[in-house]
């Protein structure tokens, strides 16, 4: 996955998800990056995307970056 100004999205990127949210990528489906917390046997069945961990622990899975997604 790539943001919008075409860097590409990587496990460990601080993001911004909307205005004042923000997470951590947790695993990048897409690229086969994952962390010993969120390993690929658990999570690679998502298929495609980017697994973030928000600031107040939600995770959330991106299949596409939408216009407010972006590195921080």
């Amino acid at each position: 996955m790539k943001y919008a100004n075409g860097n590409l999205a990587k496990t460990g990127d601080r993001v911004r998800l909307w205005k004042d949210y923000f997470g951590t990528i947790v695993c990048s489906i897409d690229d086969d990056e994952y962390t010993s917390e969120f390993p690929k046997d658990e999570w690679s069945y998502l298929k495609v995307g980017i697994l973030i961990r928000a600031d107040n622990g939600a995770l959330i899975h991106y299949v596409e970056a939408d216009e407010d997604f972006q590195s921080v």
